[in-house]
This record gives C-alpha cells, structure tokens and sequence, in this order.
C-alpha cells in the first residue's frame, strides 16, 4: 500500500518562496503518477501539478511558471518549488498518488477516491 508524507509548509511573505516534499513508501517502482492538490476550508480541492507515469507534467494554469515539480526517484521523493507565492496559494497542499491515471485525467480529479492514496496535507500560508 503506497504511503505518503508531506513537509515543507510553513508561513511565507508575498513573493517568497516554499519547497514542499513527499516521501513515498510501500511501491516498489517507477510507473507512477504522482502530484500536489490544495485545498482551501469550505472549497474543492484542486489541482496543482504532477508528473506522471511516463514523466509527463502538467500544470494548473493558475501556478504555470511559479511552481515547479520534480521527482527524485533515489530518495522516492517527490517535490514542488513554489517561487513567487501570492496570498491566494494560502492553502494545505496534499501529495497524492495513482497507479493508472496520466496527466491531464490526475489533474482534474474532483473526488478523493479517485486516487490511489494521499498524504494528511502540509499547510502554507502567504501573507501580504
């Protein structure tokens, strides 16, 4: 069963930036889709970015050429550099995965079962 554990969060001034991290265990290989959601209270959870199975990345359009993720598959670490944050990326981030979806569907997943698994969340908050 693939376990996920987040870190990085933290408080960050407008214009800074945070490195969020996921540690992946209990998968034992490379064929995996993995990437960020956040979520604000009382609205859905959205789609950040990932990187898919076949190494293929996407991002939302709302992140596109701030954030960036990466993978380091020595360390079954995933990552996401977020530059230039704005108060309105104040979220908790979630590190999920899945076995089967490709990019464009893991994006736009609505409903948590949807994946394969999840991490608990790692709260950023940027302020103005």
């Amino acid at each position: 069963q693939v376990q996920l554990v987040e870190s990085g969060g933290g408080s960050v001034q407008a214009g800074g930036s945070l490195r969020l991290s996921c540690v992946v265990s209990g998968y034992i290989g490379s064929r995996l889709s993995m990437g960020w959601f956040r979520q604000v209270l009382g609205k859905e959870r959205e789609g950040v970015a990932v990187i898919d199975r076949d190494d293929k990345i996407e991002y939302a359009d709302s992140v596109k050429g701030r954030f960036t993720i990466s993978k380091d598959s020595a360390k079954n670490t995933l990552y996401l550099q977020m530059n230039s944050l704005k108060p309105e990326d104040t979220a908790r981030y979630f590190c999920a995965a899945d076995l089967s979806l490709t990019s464009w569907y893991f994006l736009r997943v609505t409903k948590m079962n949807s994946l394969d698994a999840w991490g608990q969340g790692t709260l950023v908050t940027v302020s103005s």
